[in-house]
């Protein structure tokens, strides 16, 4: 076993003098029964100073340890950009989270001194980790903090691009949500702009650029190209799918962890993000089994490190744009053409904030209106007042999570209580919280500004009083919109286009589809036989992580009872589907309201949602 050697003399060996210091767990020194442990598992070597270990932008690698000597952590390593990130000695080990995903490394690992290290196959590493939980544990950790702190040192590659750019936006927001490494350069204030447009001999109206390693540049390029660069997703698989799962929120990465430690030869796919929703919250602290909270990006790392560790592939980006069967199976088609098959489909695709419509709004939207608060957006607030807008959990974390990186929070509530769709940690935490300004019964009715928020103007609902608040920034968190439109000629959906599931499904399926089967229809089933539907996407879900990933983990079992039975009888291509079902306007006409405003378990985002 590699646990913790609590025999004398065997504890860790405090940093040296130069050796970076071990921060938040991210730089732990293995103990020698560890270290014996997994010498049976790799081999020993010397190395010569200079040697290079691990090269940036090399893809896939080893697992070292160091048994002797100090390796460097460099960025930009035989150029005159060269930076110093870490330093290492004996009993520590090399590797970040790209390591385990199968990325690039975004720096390169190089002897300082000459000395010894253990390399162990990443491949069988993963094999080590899920075997010993405390090994697991302290690896995993250690590589989710390097990789916290490699994006807060701005390291890997560069976006270069105006503020006031919707591709710069769609940019950074892709790297920021995937949690790639990366530096954003302003092509209207920063001085580093100009030099770099000259040395590329690119112009500022061909910008955004993507530029890696000093050697290689994409001008304005998709999320895909991005993707491909970094190694973020495995190539599309041939042949079928035991389980296809589209979307990897909560929902999705349980049904992908449930599927693939079954046995099922599953495949995760997502138009843009693993995490959904719940990804773009600072801290989740009501979730079971994280008592001092968890943020949803790092909950979603969690879950798609176990479901590869099971063997589940993940594509991302691979955006879904139809669902059809085909012969026996499910066809899912992509929006770059690619296709897939599956036996089986879960539908875990779950919803996107509602945008505001007020006037004036337009312009800054994608510059300074948002609809998540995570430390990406946080940072383009400097030291000005923000404005959030929504009554539910989502608005009251991101509230707590900006009011200690900015002076004021105004937040927006048009219902007259502050509880009535907010848990209750959270409510004792706002009304307590010095920079956080509660304003009850109160609407949005217009943004002011350019390019760039200045103000937003209110409206008391009863009094009809109206004030403009100084605000450079607007958080929107006003009810969700589910992720179906690609499926509304395919599967039979409520009223507000949420996936009808169970006893409803059947009762609006096309004729004759459950007739043939030699069971009902499920209770997360749609109305097309071994096409499920888990967390936010589905209708009458409670819109909580805990409740998405239970139905995911749910929908697997579903999986393994329809695969059970027979699957002939289902629908080919020609045969009549559901009709879509129309959605109902927001009550009242307002442009806060919403079905799904109404009920606090409609609010998506956190745990609470």
């Amino acid at each position: 076993m590699a646990g913790e050697d609590r025999s004398p003399g065997t504890a860790p060996r405090a940093a040296a003098p130069d050796e970076t210091p071990d921060l938040y767990g991210a730089y732990p020194r293995l103990t020698p029964k560890q270290i014996r442990f997994l010498s049976g598992h790799g081999t020993r070597r010397p190395v010569a100073a200079g040697e290079v270990l691990i090269r940036e932008g090399d893809r896939g690698g080893d697992f070292y340890v160091i048994l002797g000597g100090s390796v460097a952590i460099t960025e930009y390593y035989g150029t005159s950009d060269e930076r110093l990130l870490r330093l290492h000695r004996q009993g520590r080990f090399l590797g970040e989270l790209g390591l385990l995903q199968g990325q690039v490394a975004f720096y390169t690992a190089h002897a300082r001194e000459a000395g010894e290290v253990l390399v162990i196959p990443v491949d069988r590493l993963r094999v080590l980790v899920a075997r010993d939980p405390v090994l697991g544990n302290l690896v995993l950790r250690a590589y989710l903090g390097r990789r916290t702190m490699l994006v807060g040192a701005g390291a890997g590659f560069r976006i270069l691009g105006s503020r006031y750019s919707s591709d710069t936006r769609r940019l950074r927001e892709f790297a920021a949500r995937n949690w790639l490494p990366h530096r954003w350069i302003d092509l209207e204030t920063d001085a580093e702009a100009e030099a770099l447009l000259r040395r590329f001999s690119v112009a500022p109206e061909e910008t955004p650029i993507v530029i890696w390693r000093e050697e290689q540049v994409l001008r304005n390029p998709g999320n895909a190209e991005l993707a491909r660069l970094i190694g973020l997703s495995t190539p599309a698989a041939d042949g079928d799918h035991d389980l296809l799962i589209v979307g990897s929120g909560p929902a999705g990465i349980a049904a992908a962890v449930y599927g693939s430690s079954d046995g099922l030869a599953t495949t995760l796919v997502d138009a843009f993000a693993t995490g959904g929703q719940a990804g773009t919250s600072s801290l989740i602290e009501n979730y079971l089994g994280f008592p001092s909270g968890i943020s949803g990006s790092e909950l979603a790392e969690r879950g798609v490190l176990q479901a590869r560790k099971f063997g589940a592939r993940v594509r991302i980006p691979a955006e879904a744009t139809s669902l059809e069967p085909d012969g026996g199976h499910y066809r899912v088609t992509f929006a770059d053409g690619t296709e897939a098959l599956g036996r089986t489909v879960v539908l875990a695709t779950g919803a996107h904030y509602r945008r505001l419509d007020v006037p004036g709004i337009a312009r800054p939207e994608g510059t300074s209106v948002f609809y998540a608060a995570t430390v990406y957006e946080a940072r383009q607030c400097g030291a000005d007042p923000v404005a959030v807008v929504g009554g539910g959990n989502s608005a009251g974390q991101a509230s707590l999570f900006l009011a200690e990186r900015v002076p004021r929070v105004h937040l927006l509530i048009r219902g007259a209580s502050l509880g009535a769709g907010m848990s209750r940690y959270l409510v004792d935490q706002i009304e307590r919280h010095p920079r956080v300004n509660v304003a009850l019964d109160t609407e949005v009715r217009e943004v002011r500004g350019d390019d760039t928020l200045r103000s937003v103007v209110v409206e008391h609902i009863r009094t009809k009083e109206r004030r403009a608040l100084d605000a450079c920034s607007l958080f929107v968190f006003i009810g969700a919109e589910p992720c179906t439109d690609w499926l509304s000629d395919a599967l039979a959906l409520d009223d507000e286009g949420f996936v009808l599931t169970g006893a409803e499904a059947e009762a609006r399926a096309a004729p004759g589809v459950w007739e043939s089967q030699s069971r009902g229809c499920l209770r997360l089933e749609t109305s097309l036989p071994g096409v499920f539907a888990a967390g936010d996407v589905r209708s009458g879900s409670v819109k909580r992580v805990a409740s998405a990933a239970g139905e995911g983990a749910m929908a697997v079992h579903h999986v393994h009872d329809h695969l059970g039975h027979t699957t002939a009888g289902l629908p080919g291509p020609g045969d009549d589907l559901p009709a879509p079902s129309g959605r109902s306007a927001a009550p009242g006409g307002d442009p806060h309201a919403s079905a799904t405003d109404a009920h606090p378990l409609h609010m998506t985002g956190g745990e609470g949602r």
